[in-house]
């Protein structure tokens, strides 16, 4: 592939901002001459577990790089994770135990591949330099930066101005993640926006340490399905890339409108005239946004689960909420002796034994907005106590199904 085409695909829509682009093609450039693969890094803190469709906006950047002949550093940041990254935050993050850290690292490796190539990716952890390090060591380190520098970022200026702490341990996180980029000396480093700042720190200290500069590569952010804020697993506003397929798909169609350019954009792997068409249509509403909501929920499923995957989500999803079918699959509730009378269940219990409700007036409040359901009849108040039997499907809302079975 030529230098301006492998640009381009570089540089598309899940690309924000590049730090810089001159000194990129020169990458490029010399990487071609030498026959040398560029070195692009990307850390993640395993904070939480599993990955997740904001995750993979970087992670498919990376296998760009990949598919042009070039090596992804992929940076489990176990050390890092101790910290906590303070970007974006209000207060100090809470510090994890080893065993969270280890466990959350182990899914972050099992996952990636789903989205990058296994021959051409190193997976490495902090770890590895920063136990050696000797606290000789990081007051050297840490000499090579000024208090006036690391409090520019906009996170340690507002808590400042809002007389809100920030922990010494903090400020060392830009440059744990600055010595990262030297230690695997990396040509091109990826990040969200929100990452800026830290890339450019590694810059700054790859400069001073003699290394060549890496190239700053920022991805959007992508906005959660809560539509409000961006997608994290501790909001509970995520669809991670390993979810059943039918989860993955009823989430995505559970955006609102205004999000669809977006998740085409940054979650999909359509072309960019196949998405323009798109845009345009949704724009001039000559295509109903459902339709189009459609078509990216069974784009993104595919992508992580296949064809086929795809193809019996979207036909569970029309079974279920445009036919009203319960779904092939469904939670089973067991029902115990001490649960029944008579054959009889009172409905309050019933949804808190389901944990749809946690008391009996949220129980009740479920049943008075008609929200409640079995075998396809409404339940109401005035016959709350529900006669059950095995095989029975209890309704709650549009999303929640569950297939009673008694014990035997």
């Amino acid at each position: 592939m030529d230098l301006d085409r492998a640009l381009m695909r570089l540089l598309d829509a899940t690309t924000a901002e590049v730090y810089t682009k001159d000194e990129l093609r020169q990458k490029l450039e010399k990487s071609a001459k030498t026959g040398k693969p560029l070195r692009v890094k990307l850390g993640v803190d395993p904070t939480a577990p599993d990955i997740h469709l904001g995750h993979a906006v970087v992670l498919r950047k990376m296998r760009a790089f990949q598919d042009l002949g070039h090596i992804g550093v992929l940076i489990i940041g176990d050390y890092t994770a101790r910290v906590g990254d303070p970007t974006g935050r209000s207060k100090t993050r809470p510090q994890l135990s080893d065993d969270e850290i280890e466990a959350n690292a182990k899914t972050y490796k099992e996952q990636v591949f789903r989205i990058l190539d296994p021959e051409r990716t190193e997976i490495v952890c902090n770890g590895d330099w920063f136990k050696e390090l000797a606290f000789s060591d990081v007051i050297r380190l840490a000499s090579r930066f000024t208090i006036a520098r690391l409090l520019e970022r906009d996170d340690f200026t507002i808590r400042l101005g809002k007389n809100l702490p920030i922990s010494l341990h903090e400020i060392l996180y830009p440059v744990m993640q600055a010595y990262d980029s030297v230690m695997v000396k990396a040509d091109v480093e990826l990040g969200a926006t929100e990452q800026t700042f830290n890339i450019l720190m590694g810059r700054q200290l790859q400069d001073q340490m003699g290394q060549e500069r890496q190239i700053g590569l920022l991805a959007p952010i992508l906005t959660g399905i809560c539509g409000s804020v961006r997608m994290s697993k501790s909001i509970g506003n995520y669809i991670g890339i390993m979810e059943k397929p039918s989860d993955m798909f009823g989430k995505t169609m559970s955006i609102k409108d205004e999000l669809i350019g977006e998740y085409l954009r940054l979650a999909t792997d359509f072309e960019a005239s196949h998405i323009e068409r798109l845009e345009r249509a949704l724009a001039d509403q000559s295509k109903n946004p459902r339709d189009i909501k459609f078509e990216v929920a069974k784009r993104i499923v595919a992508i992580y689960h296949g064809d086929e995957a795809a193809d019996e989500a979207a036909s569970e999803f029309e079974r279920v909420f445009s036919r009203g079918m319960a779904p092939s699959e469904m939670p089973v509730m067991t029902l115990h002796e001490q649960h029944i009378t008579d054959g009889r269940v009172w409905i309050a219990n019933l949804l808190k034994i389901a944990g749809v409700a946690t008391s009996n007036s949220s129980a009740l409040g479920l049943v008075r907005q008609g929200a409640v359901s079995l075998d396809g009849k409404q339940v109401t108040l005035d016959h709350a106590d529900v006669k059950v039997a095995s095989g029975m499907v209890l309704k709650v809302g549009k999303h929640r199904f569950f297939n009673i079975q008694l014990e035997r």
